[in-house]
């Protein structure tokens, strides 16, 4: 067991299973879930889409509950009920008060050891699934992610849709469903947490009385994907262009990434980022526009959201591109310390809800093995200097070509910079001439 006045606490069963609490004394609710070290990256070939349609059927009835039944339970004490699947894993988790938590962790328990996946519910499902595609599909600001990835990751699975495809979903059968959940939701390959009133030796002990016997399933096994880059253009009919572009980076295990957080932040997080304030403020040329920073255990990447018109994107992406290569020798020290400031307040405001520390605590353990001292990732944070954003920086547009997807009107779109390979060129351009050596 470990422990941490800052940290979580995390205790390893007999079987391999982990069990991590993360106790608030202060908060009146409870989190607590269920994660499955495996996800859309882990599929095989045929398979893809799988993972998501399995949590899909995960609440759909079990030995002792139909699906009705397990959502009138949930919902009868005021519950929350919700699942996901990402690249890396699948969850299961509660919102809920604390004296509802043995209900909470029965109905955890039972969804995964004792699934019954009737036919009827995987055929409805099925539609459920297929609607979500086309749903996503038809949200510009969701599928332009799809294209990206394709752009990004090519043929590797980080690739591929967590969605799936109509032809996949259609096909899936029980024994599939069977046959992946086997594979990966072993002991060992499973986490169960719980965040807000929670004591973690009575969590463990009530943890242990249902899960305790779970045997072990296989470890994942992932391949290293290439970063592709390149472009990847939807036409269509839209009053926007939406825009994501998308510079190769660096895994979660990598220390680089506290600096490209910070840098993250001060080019496209807020208000004040120069981003918003040159490409929005300034010059007009779009509506809304951000950069995030998407991890995952072995890769990573910087991305650029933005949505404007057909005619301005030629523009803003210019302006994008001379932005991001003034990171290398433009960034002040004072820009550097407000961006750490922010990611502090941004962490610090964020442990103030019991589901954000639960999912935080997951993420932590399933990524490194452990929960991390959450004064020493602040002080790493703190620790980041204009040297380091300037190196990221460097680091990032010298990784390789830029990955470029679009949805939106059929028009001269990014025919001036030629696609991604000439952006990147743009970025070192501007880096050289800022620096007197071109």
């Amino acid at each position: 067991m470990t422990d941490n006045t800052h940290r979580g606490i995390l205790t390893e069963l007999p079987n391999g299973l982990k069990v991590a609490t993360h106790s608030m004394p202060q908060a009146k609710s409870l989190f607590v879930g269920i994660w499955v070290n495996a996800g859309a990256r882990d599929e095989q070939d045929n398979e893809a889409g799988i993972a998501h349609m399995l949590e899909h059927m995960a609440f759909k009835g079990t030995k002792s509950r139909t699906a009705r039944d397990i959502a009138i339970e949930v919902e009868d004490v005021g519950g929350f009920m919700n699942a996901h699947t990402g690249k890396e894993e699948t969850a299961y988790h509660m919102h809920l008060l604390p004296e509802h938590l043995d209900m909470g962790i029965d109905i955890l328990t039972d969804i995964l050891i004792n699934p019954t996946m009737p036919e009827d519910e995987i055929e409805r499902e099925r539609g459920v699934i297929i609607q979500e595609i086309g749903q996503s599909f038809d949200d510009p600001r969701d599928f332009v992610h799809e294209l990206f990835i394709r752009a990004a990751y090519g043929e590797h699975t980080l690739g591929r849709s967590i969605l799936g495809s109509v032809d996949n979903v259609k096909a899936f059968s029980r024994d599939d469903l069977k046959g992946f959940m086997n594979r990966h939701y072993g002991s060992g390959q499973m986490l169960v947490i719980a965040s807000g009133a929670v004591e973690h030796d009575d969590f463990v002990r009530r943890i242990g009385a249902k899960l305790g016997c779970l045997q072990n399933a296989r470890n994942v096994d992932r391949i290293t994907p290439k970063w592709q880059g390149g472009r990847c253009i939807d036409a269509r009919d839209l009053e926007q262009m939406h825009i994501m572009v998308g510079l190769p980076a660096f895994g979660a295990h990598d220390d680089r990434h506290y600096a490209m957080d910070v840098l993250s932040i001060l080019l496209g997080g807020g208000l004040s980022s120069r981003l918003f304030q040159e490409v929005r403020e300034k010059r007009g040329l779009c509506y809304h526009i951000g950069s995030v920073v998407e991890s995952y255990s072995d890769t990573g990447q910087l991305l650029i959201i933005a949505g404007t018109s057909a005619e301005q994107a030629n523009e803003m992406l210019e302006v994008t591109a001379s932005e991001i290569a003034d990171l290398v020798d433009g960034v002040s020290s004072d820009e550097t310390e407000r961006a750490k400031t922010k990611v502090r307040a941004i962490s610090v405001m964020a442990r103030e809800s019991v589901e954000v520390c639960g999912k935080y605590l997951a993420n932590q353990i399933l990524m490194f093995g452990e929960p991390l001292d959450e004064e020493d990732v602040l002080n790493k944070y703190a620790a980041v200097q204009l040297a380091d954003i300037k190196a990221v920086a460097a680091d990032l547009i010298n990784g390789g070509p830029p990955a470029i997807a679009a949805i939106g009107p059929e028009a001269d779109i990014m025919s001036r910079i030629s696609g991604a390979p000439s952006i990147s060129a743009r970025m070192r351009r501007c880096r050289c001439c800022r620096a007197g050596r071109g």
